[in-house]
């Protein structure tokens, strides 16, 4: 048998699966890709994400970058400022789920607290009931004596 390639090259040894890469975009290709997706009609802005294989919130995330103001270079104060600048702004996203959590744990935290403080304030209550029970029965025990 004559083929193309008679010795093809042996794979290395090792892992079998391959390493994934993760795919990387050019600025000019992003703008591209936000531009066709908003002009697209309705029912065609999916046609596009396909096509592409990408997903809505890629874009989201892309637009958000790119509305963004960066931060001048010379208010980069350290390594991770400028790292944080390059990958872009915090979505608005995220912003808001970070808020949404922060809030649902304080509100567990506050429902807590006030049950706490009712079962607490229900307890003085009764104790308050029952002092009030004893010293009227100590009361009448005591005027009965004359001296």
């Amino acid at each position: 048998m004559n083929s193309p390639n008679p010795d093809p090259v042996p794979a290395e040894v090792g892992d079998p699966a391959a390493r994934p890469v993760r795919r990387t975009f050019t600025a000019e290709y992003r703008n591209r890709i936000i531009d066709q997706y908003e002009r697209a009609p309705h029912g065609e802005k999916s046609a596009v994400l396909r096509r592409e294989g990408l997903y809505q919130s890629q874009l989201r995330e892309w637009t958000l970058a790119r509305d963004a103001k960066p931060v001048p270079r010379h208010r980069r104060r350290n390594a991770k400022a400028g790292a944080a600048a390059k990958a872009g702004v915090e979505t608005a996203a995220r912003v808001v789920r970070r808020d949404y959590d922060r809030l649902v744990r304080e509100n567990v935290r506050l429902t807590t607290q006030l049950t706490q403080t009712e079962a607490a304030l229900e307890i003085m209550g009764k104790l308050h009931v029952l002092l009030e029970s004893i010293s009227k029965s100590t009361d009448t025990g005591c005027s009965s004596r004359t001296p």
